[in-house]
C-alpha cells in the first residue's frame, strides 16, 4: 500500500473516530463523556441500575423498528432486544447471552458492556452490565499515552473454555489508532469478571499496524486458538493465542495482516471492521465474516473462506481478501421491502451454533425512519451446495419447518437482489443506506417466471432454481418464516446466490 493511500486511511479513520466520541460508542445514540473517575474494579458485582424484578416480555407481535417507549437508561430493564450494537453471542446450557457495545437511544449510559439472556433468541432478558466502569488496565494504558479513554466499551468477544469464560474487550479514545483490547474471565456467563490483562494495543505513529478494537476468537479442531481483530488502517490482522491463558501465545506481538480493502484512485472505498471467524466441520473450512463501510448507513457484511485459521481467505471469485480489492460474496447489505422503510447499518456481525447444526447470524438493525435505533436482529444460516453462507431474507422468529411442495411455490413474491454500489470514504461520503429495494416476480404452475416462457424455474427440496434469459441462474434455499414488515406468521422465504455470487432473496405475498 502507497503512502498517499496510508495517509488518506489515517486521516478518514481519526474522522471516524472523533465521530465516534461525539456520536458515541460506535453508534451517535449517546452523548457520553469521557470520565477517568468512573473506574471501578470489575470484578465487583453488577449493582448499577437496581433491576425491577420482571421486565417487558418480547415477542414477534411487539418488538418494533423504534422503541420510544422505553428509550433510556432509566428504562433499561425493559431494553430487551433494544439498543444492541456490535453483538457477540454464546449458547450456555439452554440459554443465549449476549454482550454488546455500551449504547443507549436517548440518553447516557455508563460503560461496562452490556448482557441479556434468551431461551429463544426472540424474548431477550436484561441482565446488566459484565463491568463496573472501564477496565483499569485498558483505561491505564491509554492514559499512559497522554489523553483520556471513550468513557464506553466497544465490540465484545465472548467465549467459553472449559469451565471458563472469556470476555475480550475493546476500549478506544479520541486519538486515533489509540486503542487496547483486553481480557476478563469469570466462571458464569453472568460474571463477577476479573481483569486479566492486555491482549493487543495499538497506537498512532510510523508502524503501519491496525486499529486495536473488535476481537474475535476461533479454536481448531486441534486446539489452537487464533485471534481476529482490526478497524479501517491496515485492516483485519491475526495471531495466535495461548489456549491456556487466552493471551497471545508471544507478548507484544501485533499479529499479520489477513484482509483488506480496496480502492478507487487514492481513496479507500470505505471502513473494514468487525471479524467473526468460525470454523464450519461440515464444510471443513473456517470462514470470516467481515463488515465493510460506515455503521449507520452502509454497513454491509461480507465473507471469505479458508482451509487454514491464519489464511489466505478467499472470496467467492477466489481472490485472497488480503489485497487491495473488495470481495465478495456480500451476503448481507442495508434492503428495503415493500411498505417498510428498510433496514440499514446491518453489520457487525456474530456467528454461533445453537449445538445441533444450525447457524446464526445476530446484528444490529438501524431502521430507515431513524437510524439512531438499533434493534438486535437474529437471522438463520444456510450453506450453498459449494459451501457459502447465506442468511435469510427475515428475522429468526422460531417458525415451524413444515414440508413445502412445488404448489406451494406457485404465487407472488417480492424480490431483493442485493446490489452495492461503491462510495469511497467514511461518514462524510457514505450518508445514504443505499437501498436494495424489492421488485415483483411470480412463479406460475407451468414452470415459467413473469408469465415469460423464456424465464423457468424449477424445485428439489430445499432449493428453488430459477434461470433467467439474460443469463443469470438463481439457487435460492427454501424454508418458512415470518414475514415482519407485513406481520403475517407464515410465508415461504428465499434465498441463496446467483452465478455471479450476488446473494438474492425472497419472500411470498400470496
Amino acid at each position: 500500500m502507497n503512502n498517499i493511500k496510508l495517509v488518506n486511511i489515517f486521516k478518514a479513520t481519526r474522522l471516524v473516530f472523533l465521530l465516534l466520541f461525539m456520536l458515541v460508542s460506535c453508534s451517535p445514540d449517546d452523548n457520553i463523556t469521557d470520565n477517568p473517575g468512573n473506574d471501578n474494579p470489575i470484578d465487583d458485582p453488577i449493582d448499577d441500575p437496581d433491576p425491577q424484578p420482571t421486565s417487558k416480555v418480547y415477542t414477534v407481535d411487539n418488538i418494533e423498528d423504534t422503541y420510544f417507549d422505553v428509550a433510556g437508561v432509566a428504562n433499561v430493564i425493559d431494553w430487551g432486544p433494544y439498543n444492541v450494537h456490535d453483538p457477540s453471542i454464546l449458547k450456555d446450557g439452554d440459554t443465549y447471552y449476549c454482550y454488546n457495545t455500551d449504547v443507549s437511544f436517548g440518553s447516557e449510559v455508563r460503560p461496562g458492556i452490556q448482557i441479556r439472556k434468551s431461551q429463544d433468541l426472540i424474548n431477550w432478558e436484561w441482565v446488566g452490565w459484565a463491568f463496573n466502569g472501564l477496565p483499569t488496565k485498558g483505561a491505564n494504558y491509554i492514559r499512559s499515552k497522554g489523553t483520556n479513554p471513550f468513557n464506553s466499551l466497544w465490540a465484545p468477544y465472548i467465549m467459553k473454555v472449559g469451565d471458563e469464560y472469556r470476555l475480550y474487550y475493546s476500549l478506544a479514545s479520541e486519538v486515533g489508532r489509540l486503542s487496547a483490547m483486553g481480557l476478563a474471565t469469570s466462571d458464569s456467563p453472568e460474571g463477577p469478571w476479573v481483569e486479566k490483562d492486555l491482549v493487543v494495543t495499538s497506537e498512532p505513529g510510523g508502524t503501519v499496524q491496525t486499529n486495536a478494537i473488535d476481537p474475535a476468537v476461533v479454536v481448531t479442531p486441534s486446539g489452537e486458538h487464533w485471534f481476529y481483530y482490526g478497524s479501517a488502517w491496515d485492516g483485519i490482522y491475526q495471531l495466535e493465542l495461548n489456549p491456556s491463558t487466552g493471551l497471545p501465545m508471544i507478548n507484544g506481538y501485533k499479529g499479520t495482516r489477513v484482509a483488506q480493502r480496496g480502492f478507487t484512485g487514492n481513496t479507500i472505498n470505505g471502513n473494514i471492521e468487525g471479524p467473526e471467524v468460525i470454523y464450519n466441520a461440515e464444510q471443513g473450512k473456517y470462514y470470516m465474516f467481515i463488515s465493510y463501510d460506515w455503521l449507520e448507513t452502509k454497513y454491509n457484511v461480507r465473507v471469505g473462506r479458508s482451509d487454514n485459521p491464519d489464511g489466505p481467505f478467499y472470496d467467492f471469485n477466489g481472490l485472497d481478501i488480503n489485497t487491495e480489492v473488495d470481495n465478495g460474496p456480500m451476503i448481507l447489505t442495508p434492503y428495503q421491502f415493500n411498505g417498510h422503510s428498510g433496514w440499514q447499518g446491518v453489520s457487525h456481525p456474530a456467528v454461533f451454533n445453537d449445538g445441533n447444526g444450525q447457524y446464526y447470524m445476530a446484528h444490529q438493525g438501524r431502521p430507515g425512519i431513524n437510524r439512531f435505533f438499533m434493534v438486535l436482529h437474529v437471522r438463520k444460516i444456510h450453506w450453498t451446495e459449494d459451501g457459502w453462507p447465506i442468511v435469510s431474507p427475515e428475522r429468526y422468529a422460531a417458525v415451524p419447518q413444515t414440508a413445502i411442495s412445488e404448489e406451494d411455490l406457485v404465487g407472488n413474491y417480492e424480490q431483493i437482489v442485493l446490489g452495492y454500489s461503491v462510495t469511497p470514504g467514511y461518514a462524510n461520503e457514505q450518508t445514504s443506506a443505499d437501498f436494495q429495494t424489492s421488485t415483483n416476480v411470480k412463479l406460475t404452475a407451468d414452470g415459467s417466471v413473469n408469465d415469460d416462457a423464456n424465464n423457468k424455474w424449477e424445485y428439489n427440496a430445499p432449493w428453488l432454481t430459477i434461470t433467467w434469459a439474460n443469463g443469470f441462474t438463481d439457487k435460492l434455499h427454501v424454508e418458512r418464516g415470518r414475514d415482519w414488515e407485513n406481520k403475517v406468521a407464515n410465508t415461504i422465504l428465499l434465498t441463496g446466490l446467483n452465478n455471479e455470487g450476488t446473494a438474492v432473496w425472497g419472500k411470498k405475498i400470496d
